[in-house]
C-alpha cells in the first residue's frame, strides 16, 4: 500500500513514520511513504504559500496554486486509471473510526493533503479532495499529526504488517466493543492474581469470557457504541442490569 502526504513539513512525518512497526513495514516493502514539499511548488523565489484571506480575518490562507501543482506532479508520479482518494484533514469532516480505516486498507494509494495557518483555499479543496476527515472535535495546528495517526491506523490492517496479522482482527472496536482485558506473567503481581479462566486452557470458556468482559468494558466506558453493536439477548440483559447499578 502506497501513502503520500502533502505538507509544509515532510520531516515532521517522515520521521515519525519511519519508526517502530510502520518503519519495519516500510523496509519490508509491505508500505511506502512518501511527503511532499507543498512549499515545493511556490511560484515565488522565497517559497511563500500564504497569502492574506479576500474578506479579512485573523491568520493566513494557503494558497490554492502550490497545492494543485504538488497534487498534479503527484498524479503523474501514480498514473493511476482511476483517481486516489485525496484526504483533508480537517475538524470539519467525518470523525475516523474503525470502520473508515477498513475501508481506506483497500486502497492501493492514498492521499494525505495537510493544511495549516488558517486553511486551505476552498477553491482547490473542491477540485481535489474526494474526502474530509476528522480525527476528533479540536484543532491542531496542522493537519500531519492526523495524518500519522490514520496512517498509523490504516497500516496495521495492511496483510503482513502484523507480526500476528489475527491481533487485528481482535482489538478495540471491533464488532463495536471495546477490547477485554489482558494479562501476562507473572501470575500474581501485587497481590492481584490472574483469572482462572484464562489459564484453564478451555478455548470456548475463554472466549465466553473474553466476550462478556467486552460488555462490560464497552457498557461502562464507551455506553454509545453499544447502540451499534450486536448484542445476543443474554449480553443485553448484562447491560441493562450494569446500567441499573450505575
Amino acid at each position: 500500500m502506497n501513502f503520500y502526504i502533502m505538507t509544509l513539513f515532510p520531516e515532521m512525518v517522515m520521521d515519525g513514520l519511519n519508526t517502530s512497526i510502520i518503519g519495519r513495514a516500510v523496509k519490508n516493502g509491505l508500505l511506502s511513504i512518501e511527503a511532499l514539499n507543498i512549499r515545493d511548488y511556490a511560484f515565488n523565489k522565497h517559497h511563500s504559500v500564504d497569502d492574506y484571506p479576500y474578506g479579512g480575518g485573523a491568520g493566513m490562507l494557503m494558497q490554492a496554486e502550490p497545492v494543485y501543482q504538488c497534487y498534479e506532479a503527484l498524479t503523474e508520479k501514480i498514473k493511476q486509471k482511476k483517481r486516489a482518494r485525496v484526504i483533508y484533514l480537517s475538524p470539519q469532516g467525518q470523525t475516523f473510526n474503525q470502520t473508515m480505516a477498513e475501508e481506506f486498507a483497500q486502497e492501493e494509494d492514498l492521499v494525505f493533503l495537510c493544511g495549516h495557518y488558517e486553511g486551505i483555499d476552498e477553491r482547490v479543496l473542491e477540485e481535489i479532495v474526494t474526502d474530509y476527515v476528522s480525527i476528533g472535535d479540536y484543532v491542531l495546528t496542522g493537519g500531519e499529526l492526523p495524518a500519522m495517526i490514520m496512517i498509523d491506523c490504516i497500516s496495521r490492517l495492511v496483510p503482513g504488517v502484523l507480526h500476528n496479522d489475527v491481533s487485528a482482527e481482535f482489538e478495540s472496536f471491533q464488532d463495536n466493543l471495546l477490547e477485554y482485558p489482558q494479562y501476562s506473567r507473572p501470575e500474581v503481581w501485587h497481590d492481584k492474581k490472574v483469572p482462572e479462566v484464562l489459564m484453564s486452557g478451555h478455548h470456548a470458556n475463554i472466549e465466553k469470557w473474553r466476550r462478556e468482559q467486552s460488555v462490560i468494558r464497552t457498557a461502562k466506558n464507551r455506553p454509545d457504541l453499544l447502540e451499534k453493536a450486536e448484542l445476543t439477548k443474554k449480553e443485553l440483559e448484562l447491560v441493562k442490569s450494569l446500567s441499573e447499578q450505575q
